[in-house]
């Protein structure tokens, strides 16, 4: 006897925000967990080894003197991107204050950092479609391969994709587009050659 072909309207397989937050509270996942939600599904996120540990606490180091109290800033925390997305970028500038985001994650953002060696694929396709879409107005890949800042402004939520790119090398300065009164090193933000 023939079956008939699957249908495309069961439900989705993906997870949601509320679900996978949901995966913490019933003990599935743990705190301690390095997982993020990327596009609905649950994302395993490679150990921090210490050249990256070491690139993110010198680009919170430079954010933070850059910004001061004109923005929060927050260090490999959730970020809600979404019905099917809650990235942990490296840091995240973020309007107001910390104590702001106390009983919720950021849903908007003036600038997202990647720090990115071997995670570069996913930080350059995936995390740049979704903080796009996400409407986050700045977004820095601090590429270490390739010893450089690639920067990514001016969100096309629609498209899902940066309509401006560019590139910062050693010896530049970048000035955040939401705080022009705030400028970071490139150097800064790049390990010592």
């Amino acid at each position: 006897m023939a079956r008939p072909a699957p249908s495309e309207s069961g439900p989705d397989p993906r997870y949601t925000v509320e679900r996978y937050l949901g995966l913490f509270d019933e003990g599935v996942l743990d705190r301690d967990d390095r997982v993020e939600l990327l596009e609905g599904v649950v994302v395993a996120m490679p150990p921090s080894n210490p050249p990256h540990a070491a690139v993110v606490s010198q680009v919170m180091r430079a954010l933070f003197e850059a910004i001061g109290r004109r923005a929060a800033l927050r260090v490999q925390s959730s970020f809600h991107a979404g019905r099917y997305s809650m990235p942990e970028p490296d840091l995240a500038v973020v309007p107001g204050r910390e104590s702001d985001y106390g009983k919720a994650h950021p849903t908007t953002a003036l600038l997202l950092v990647e720090v990115a060696q071997w995670s570069l694929p996913q930080d350059w396709v995936t995390k740049r479609a979704i903080y796009a879409a996400a409407g986050v107005e700045e977004y820095w890949i601090v590429n270490l391969r390739d010893d450089r800042v690639e920067i990514l402004r001016a969100p096309d939520r629609k498209e899902r994709r940066y309509r401006e790119t560019s590139i910062a090398r050693r010896g530049e300065r970048i000035t955040l587009v939401a705080l022009p009164q705030a400028s970071v090193a490139v150097d800064d933000l790049l390990p010592r050659p």
